[in-house]
């Protein structure tokens, strides 16, 4: 096992302390791979040796250093390659390092359902569930011309690699982007779709708030959805037109949440995360001439005025704004 896939028990209002975190973990490899909001890979083939320790004996130093130097504890997912210690990263807990065996890489992932894979969206789970294709072990046993049959040919033959436990992935070192991220949490765990829309609906106002007050726009916005189960699903969707406007925000996060397709889903937080920023002054905007878009516009530099003097909280009514902009139906 040569791969760890952490993920820090980092607040959003801590989000700046992720780079001294990797800096932790590139004392112990240079090969790290960071994956924002809070989490990152790290290649320690050369630590193994250099150390003369395994990769769990070196999760443990590192587990211990977050919470000393930091105060912030982590779940790790080790494995022999990326897409393992990524699967393994979802049945931990903070505290403790899931491991995957080299020896038995087939049994551990026979039993995981489809979607435990990093690279399989919803509609892929739900085309293979229909075929009874519900395990990787099941996808593994299958005709790989069955596969190609029903999601493509270089998806079916990934994907049966995968499930097999064939790992061609690697670690490809980069710096966290400059970006900003809001987090909603739920007092429990939500399973109303009205409740998450709402969630994202406030997530997006103040991301946008938080761009217009620094003078930033953004060309991606991601979607991170955090389960009761404690796994996860991120979505990006770059954007037609950087933009720091709320309804935009609020639009692309809706689309990326529909697009997941949830059903019933127990939902613990849903986060944001605006990133590739740029200085808003050397910004296109494309002209609309819509008269409700710059009403909404208008609203959105008095509502930032407001909490520029009151505070954040102070204001609501460009939540309203937002909400009526959303609803009206958008130009083919």
């Amino acid at each position: 096992m040569t791969i760890l896939c952490v993920r820090f028990q980092l607040p959003p209002a801590h989000e700046a302390a992720l780079p001294e975190l990797l800096g932790l973990l590139e004392e112990f490899t240079p090969v790290v791979e960071a994956l924002p909001p809070d989490g990152a890979l790290a290649d320690l083939r050369g630590a193994e040796r250099y150390f003369g320790r395994g990769a769990v004996e070196l999760a443990s130093v590192i587990r211990v250093r977050a919470l000393a130097r930091y105060g912030v504890d982590c779940a790790i997912g080790a494995g022999p390659g990326p897409m393992l210690a990524r699967v393994a990263l979802r049945h931990a807990r903070p505290g403790v390092t899931r491991a995957v065996p080299e020896d038995a890489v087939a049994e551990f992932l026979a039993d995981k359902p489809v979607a435990a894979l990093p690279s399989v969206g919803a509609a892929t789970a739900r085309t293979l569930d229909e075929y009874g294709l519900d395990t990787l072990g099941r996808v593994a046993a299958a005709p790989l011309s069955t596969l190609q049959r029903l999601i493509g040919a270089k998806a079916g033959r990934e994907l049966r690699e995968k499930a097999s436990g064939i790992d061609r992935g690697r670690v490809v070192p980069n710096a966290v982007s400059r970006s900003l991220v809001t987090e909603r949490a739920f007092g429990i765990d939500e399973l109303d779709p009205g409740r998450h829309r709402r969630a994202l609906l406030s997530a997006a106002e103040e991301i946008g708030s938080r761009l217009r007050a620094v003078e930033k726009v953004c060309r991606t916005l991601t979607l991170t959805v955090r389960y009761a189960d404690r796994s996860s699903t991120t979505r990006s969707r770059t954007l037609r037109e950087p933009t720091a406007h709320s309804a935009d925000l609020t639009r692309a996060a809706y689309g990326m949440y529909e697009a997941l397709g949830l059903q019933r889903a127990r939902v613990r937080a849903l986060a944001l995360r605006a990133e590739g920023l740029t200085s808003a002054g050397q910004a296109s905007h494309q002209l609309t001439f819509d008269p409700v878009d710059e009403k909404v516009r208008r609203v959105e530099e008095v509502a930032d005025r407001v909490r520029a003097k009151f505070g954040p909280r102070a204001v609501v009514p460009g939540t309203l704004a937002l909400a009526c902009a959303l609803s009206r139906p958008t130009a083919a």
